[in-house]
Protein backbone atom coordinates (compact mmCIF):
# COMPACT_ATOMS: atom_id res chain seq x y z
CA UNK A 1 0.00 0.00 0.00
CA UNK A 2 1.14 3.52 -1.01
CA UNK A 3 0.79 5.70 2.05
CA UNK A 4 3.01 8.91 1.72
CA UNK A 5 4.59 10.53 -1.27
CA UNK A 6 5.53 14.09 0.38
CA UNK A 7 7.65 16.54 -2.63
CA UNK A 8 9.07 19.73 -1.22
CA UNK A 9 9.68 22.12 -4.05
CA UNK A 10 11.57 24.98 -2.41
CA UNK A 11 13.36 28.09 -4.76
CA UNK A 12 13.92 31.75 -5.16
CA UNK A 13 11.08 34.68 -6.73
CA UNK A 14 10.45 33.55 -10.19
CA UNK A 15 13.02 30.19 -10.40
CA UNK A 16 10.45 28.42 -11.86
CA UNK A 17 9.35 26.40 -8.74
CA UNK A 18 5.47 27.01 -9.13
CA UNK A 19 5.78 25.64 -12.81
CA UNK A 20 7.67 22.92 -12.03
CA UNK A 21 5.42 21.33 -9.30
CA UNK A 22 2.44 22.24 -11.93
CA UNK A 23 4.30 19.80 -14.06
CA UNK A 24 4.88 17.04 -11.24
CA UNK A 25 1.35 17.14 -10.36
CA UNK A 26 0.55 17.01 -14.07
CA UNK A 27 2.79 14.05 -14.51
CA UNK A 28 1.53 12.29 -11.85
CA UNK A 29 -1.75 10.94 -14.02
CA UNK A 30 -3.71 11.51 -10.90
CA UNK A 31 -6.86 13.77 -9.80
CA UNK A 32 -5.24 17.08 -8.69
CA UNK A 33 -6.37 19.35 -5.68
CA UNK A 34 -4.23 23.05 -6.16
CA UNK A 35 -4.32 24.61 -2.40
CA UNK A 36 -3.69 28.08 -2.94
CA UNK A 37 -2.76 29.59 0.18
CA UNK A 38 -2.88 33.49 -1.22
CA UNK A 39 -4.93 35.79 1.21
CA UNK A 40 -6.49 38.04 -1.88
CA UNK A 41 -5.44 41.71 -1.17
CA UNK A 42 -9.07 43.89 -1.07
CA UNK A 43 -9.72 47.54 -0.27
CA UNK A 44 -7.39 49.17 0.97
CA UNK A 45 -5.04 46.56 0.78
CA UNK A 46 -6.11 45.60 -2.67
CA UNK A 47 -2.06 44.92 -4.89
CA UNK A 48 -3.07 44.64 -8.87
CA UNK A 49 0.60 43.71 -9.31
CA UNK A 50 -0.17 40.91 -6.88
CA UNK A 51 -3.86 40.35 -8.47
CA UNK A 52 -2.16 39.58 -11.43
CA UNK A 53 0.32 37.55 -10.07
CA UNK A 54 -2.69 35.18 -9.11
CA UNK A 55 -4.09 35.37 -12.43
CA UNK A 56 -0.85 34.12 -13.87
CA UNK A 57 -0.87 30.83 -11.99
CA UNK A 58 -4.98 30.63 -12.59
CA UNK A 59 -4.31 30.91 -16.16
CA UNK A 60 -1.81 28.27 -16.12
CA UNK A 61 -3.28 26.04 -13.85
CA UNK A 62 -5.76 23.11 -15.91
CA UNK A 63 -9.18 23.68 -15.70
CA UNK A 64 -10.28 20.27 -14.80
CA UNK A 65 -8.24 20.26 -11.27
CA UNK A 66 -9.50 21.02 -8.10
CA UNK A 67 -9.35 24.21 -6.09
CA UNK A 68 -9.56 25.27 -3.00
CA UNK A 69 -8.30 28.32 -0.83
CA UNK A 70 -6.51 28.14 1.93
CA UNK A 71 -5.07 31.27 3.49
CA UNK A 72 -5.59 30.76 7.13
CA UNK A 73 -6.75 26.18 7.82
CA UNK A 74 -3.65 24.81 5.24
CA UNK A 75 -4.00 21.74 7.63
CA UNK A 76 -7.62 21.07 6.93
CA UNK A 77 -7.32 21.86 3.49
CA UNK A 78 -4.57 19.19 3.18
CA UNK A 79 -6.67 17.05 5.28
CA UNK A 80 -9.64 17.15 3.41
CA UNK A 81 -7.55 16.75 -0.19
CA UNK A 82 -5.26 14.34 0.31
CA UNK A 83 -5.99 10.62 -0.18
CA UNK A 84 -4.58 7.80 -1.89
CA UNK A 85 -4.62 7.75 -5.94
CA UNK A 86 -4.75 12.06 -5.19
CA UNK A 87 -1.88 14.29 -6.13
CA UNK A 88 -1.71 17.86 -4.14
CA UNK A 89 -0.55 20.48 -4.93
CA UNK A 90 0.46 23.52 -2.16
CA UNK A 91 1.33 26.77 -3.65
CA UNK A 92 2.88 28.38 -1.75
CA UNK A 93 4.51 28.20 2.62
CA UNK A 94 5.87 31.74 1.53
CA UNK A 95 2.37 33.56 1.26
CA UNK A 96 0.65 30.76 4.17
CA UNK A 97 3.03 32.47 6.68
CA UNK A 98 2.88 36.08 5.61
CA UNK A 99 -0.76 35.73 6.52
CA UNK A 100 -0.15 34.46 9.86
CA UNK A 101 2.50 36.68 10.53
CA UNK A 102 1.42 39.43 8.72
CA UNK A 103 -2.36 39.68 8.61
CA UNK A 104 -3.76 42.78 6.54
CA UNK A 105 -5.78 44.00 9.67
CA UNK A 106 -3.51 43.70 12.37
CA UNK A 107 -0.15 44.97 13.29
CA UNK A 108 0.67 41.77 15.21
CA UNK A 109 1.11 38.15 14.00
CA UNK A 110 -1.94 35.62 14.85
CA UNK A 111 -1.98 34.83 18.35
CA UNK A 112 -2.60 31.01 16.94
CA UNK A 113 0.42 31.24 14.02
CA UNK A 114 2.21 28.66 15.95
CA UNK A 115 -0.10 26.17 16.08
CA UNK A 116 -1.45 26.68 12.75
CA UNK A 117 2.28 25.89 11.65
CA UNK A 118 2.41 22.88 13.83
CA UNK A 119 -1.25 21.71 12.65
CA UNK A 120 -0.17 21.76 9.37
CA UNK A 121 3.37 19.49 9.77
CA UNK A 122 0.54 16.96 11.56
CA UNK A 123 -1.10 17.03 8.68
CA UNK A 124 1.85 16.41 6.42
CA UNK A 125 2.97 13.70 8.47
CA UNK A 126 -0.53 12.02 8.27
CA UNK A 127 -1.39 13.04 4.59
CA UNK A 128 -2.02 10.03 2.28
CA UNK A 129 -1.40 10.12 -1.26
CA UNK A 130 0.84 12.22 -3.26
CA UNK A 131 1.06 15.78 -1.72
CA UNK A 132 3.79 18.64 -3.13
CA UNK A 133 4.81 21.67 -1.17
CA UNK A 134 5.93 24.81 -2.83
CA UNK A 135 8.00 27.57 -1.30
CA UNK A 136 10.36 30.16 -1.43
CA UNK A 137 14.05 30.23 -0.66
CA UNK A 138 14.80 33.82 1.07
CA UNK A 139 17.52 32.88 3.74
CA UNK A 140 20.20 32.95 1.55
CA UNK A 141 21.16 36.90 1.66
CA UNK A 142 21.80 39.22 4.29
CA UNK A 143 20.25 39.57 7.91
CA UNK A 144 16.96 41.65 6.95
CA UNK A 145 16.38 44.82 9.07
CA UNK A 146 13.47 44.99 11.63
CA UNK A 147 12.12 42.59 14.07
CA UNK A 148 9.49 41.69 11.94
CA UNK A 149 11.01 40.60 8.83
CA UNK A 150 13.57 39.18 10.71
CA UNK A 151 10.69 37.08 12.55
CA UNK A 152 9.61 36.32 8.58
CA UNK A 153 13.06 35.16 7.86
CA UNK A 154 13.49 32.77 10.55
CA UNK A 155 10.48 31.42 10.54
CA UNK A 156 9.76 30.39 6.98
CA UNK A 157 13.03 29.42 7.16
CA UNK A 158 12.39 27.28 9.96
CA UNK A 159 9.41 26.25 8.39
CA UNK A 160 11.04 24.91 5.37
CA UNK A 161 13.08 23.05 7.22
CA UNK A 162 10.89 20.88 9.08
CA UNK A 163 8.73 20.58 6.19
CA UNK A 164 12.18 19.51 3.77
CA UNK A 165 12.79 16.89 6.46
CA UNK A 166 9.02 15.20 6.67
CA UNK A 167 9.30 14.90 2.63
CA UNK A 168 10.26 11.73 0.76
CA UNK A 169 12.22 13.95 -1.55
CA UNK A 170 13.35 18.06 -1.83
CA UNK A 171 13.91 19.47 -5.00
CA UNK A 172 15.79 23.36 -5.48
CA UNK A 173 14.48 25.22 -8.35
CA UNK A 174 16.86 27.68 -9.92
CA UNK A 175 16.69 29.03 -13.34
CA UNK A 176 13.83 27.01 -13.88
CA UNK A 177 16.44 23.82 -13.45
CA UNK A 178 15.50 21.24 -10.06
CA UNK A 179 18.22 20.60 -8.35
CA UNK A 180 17.58 17.12 -6.13
CA UNK A 181 18.61 18.03 -2.75
CA UNK A 182 16.56 14.88 -1.21
CA UNK A 183 15.77 11.36 -2.81
CA UNK A 184 14.24 8.17 -1.07
CA UNK A 185 16.73 5.91 0.16
CA UNK A 186 16.60 2.56 -2.07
Amino acid sequence: MISRDLTFIVGGARSGKSAYAERLAADSGLPVTYIATAAVPVGAYADSEFNERIGHHRARRPAHWGLVEASLDLAGALDAAAAPGRCVLIDCLTLWLATLLCPPDSESPRPDWRERIDAFAAACERARGTVLVVSNEIGMGVVPMGAATRLYVDELGRLNQRIAALADRATLVAAGLPLVLKAPQS
